[in-house]
């Protein structure tokens, strides 16, 4: 049976966990959350919360990346804990809810930045959604190399744009703004500032796919924790200063209201300058996706190895070695919950509320581990332990009851299907079981 292959560097893996944070979020939900917030003080500090957040969590997962190298990340470490079925229900999560809604809401954003561009009606918005799908995946099927190089050459476009757009937030403010942001203290409810972290969290959301790939690094149990520590750490920084830039260059009762938000900030200064950033976070949300195809089939392998998944999804390409099967499999569901939620704002609700429920899951296993496996290898050791996954942790559950209380719809439709996975869990064993019987009569 043909093998994946170990060819991602530490600068590869970082430009994964940096993109597949950095793709729609920094460039739409700015205007969803100055609705919840019309204040650029709570904007920022939104923000900041969403930063700690990715911080404490990829100090947590570095220990676990370091730990356990193998292909599929964070299911890897609920397996280890928890045993099979908490870890099924994350990887049926991933493929029904998380990885492939978040392909179809990165899709959607591609093609809002693409009308933007060229006016499209609905209909062709939803085209062009699923034609990006169906050419990141032809493009990870190809390959991991070329992913990787697709990944690290898109990553360093929208850097580069948003470095732009934050040098042009600070010229305005300091030399031709029209306007003085009013940076006072404000005090606001719970409610919605949970509701806006499901956008700030969206964005924040992907450090952590540099560990799906494990299998596929080179010396995984230092390259796999440095990556996403780097990406976290870049991407706070970057999303403290690109927001900054956003409340320079335009009134928050602006921002709430607009649908482009990056390209209207500059656009406000320079007519080409709102075309040159669509075209960029075009690209950037293009790229994000393509980073997505290629990390999380890794995990449908990793279950269908295992004996709980759909067995078919085991299959190596034998030219290119990547898992092709799990690979299309995954767009098609994507394209399913496109064509099913229809809109961005849905899509990437219905996708945080799960992920961060496993996530938190995963960042609790850190404390199983030290107390099951005090003597185990550990190339990297948590920086402050317990403190700071005890501050992932808790911060993770408010968001989560909250968002539970405020955005129901999608937080039940997603724990609707995982409850389905337990019946697809208990007959994928059974299978299994089936299978080991006919083997050993042999």
């Amino acid at each position: 049976m043909a093998k994946l292959k170990k060819a991602l560097t530490l600068y590869g893996l970082t430009m994964v966990a940096i993109g597949s944070c950095i793709g729609s979020g920094i460039f739409l939900t700015p205007s969803s959350i100055a609705q919840q917030l019309p204040s650029p003080s709570l904007m920022l500090f939104v923000w900041f919360i969403g930063g700690v957040v990715a911080l404490t969590g990829a100090l947590t997962f570095a220990e676990l990346g370091g730990m356990f190298t193998g292909s599929g990340g964070v299911y890897v470490y609920l397996k280890k804990a928890y045993g099979d079925l908490v870890a099924f229900l994350y990887g049926w999560s991933i493929f029904t809810v998380i990885t492939s809604g978040a392909i179809a809401a990165l899709a959607l954003a591609f093609a809002r930045y693409v009308d933007f561009l060229i006016p499209l009606s609905e209909n062709g918005k939803t085209m062009v959604a699923i034609m990006a799908i169906i050419m990141v995946t032809l493009i990870n099927i190809r390959g991991v190399k070329i992913a990787e190089y697709f990944a690290s050459s898109f990553t360093t476009m929208k850097l580069l744009g948003i470095l732009f757009v934050i040098l042009i937030g600070l010229a305005s403010y300091f030399s031709w703004s029209t306007f003085t942001p009013d940076f006072s203290i404000q005090t606001t409810q719970s409610t919605p500032f949970a509701i806006a972290l499901i956008g700030v969290l969206w964005s924040y959301g992907g450090w952590h796919h540099a560990s799906y790939l494990a299998g596929e690094a080179i010396n995984p149990q230092k390259t796999i924790p440095k990556a996403m520590m780097l990406g976290a750490l870049v991407v706070t920084i970057t999303y403290l200063l690109i927001n900054l830039a956003y409340i320079f260059l335009i009134p928050v009762s602006e921002m709430a209201n607009s649908e482009a938000i990056a390209a209207d900030a500059i656009g406000n200064y320079f007519g080409w300058g709102g075309i040159f950033i669509a075209i960029l976070i075009a690209l950037s949300t293009f790229g994000t996706a393509g980073i997505y195809t290629l990390s999380a089939p890794r995990i449908y392998f990793a279950m269908a190895r295992d004996g709980v998944f759909f067995n078919f999804l085991t299959k190596v390409h034998p030219v290119w070695r990547t898992p092709v099967n799990a690979i299309l499999l995954q767009s098609a569901w994507a394209i399913v919950l496109l064509l099913l939620w229809g809109t961005f704002e849905n899509l990437i609700t219905y996708v945080v509320f799960m992920d961060w429920l496993f996530m938190t899951f995963a960042a609790a296993s850190i404390f199983v581990f030290r107390n099951r496996m005090p003597d185990a290898e550990r190339p990297y050791k948590t920086i402050g332990y317990p403190i700071i996954p005890l501050i992932f942790i808790l911060i993770s559950i408010w968001f989560l009851v909250y968002t539970l209380v405020g955005k129901p719809e999608q937080a039940y439709a997603g724990l609707g299907l995982m409850t389905i996975g337990i019946i697809f869990y208990f007959f994928f064993k059974k299978t299994q079981k089936k299978t080991n019987l006919t083997t050993e009569q042999k």
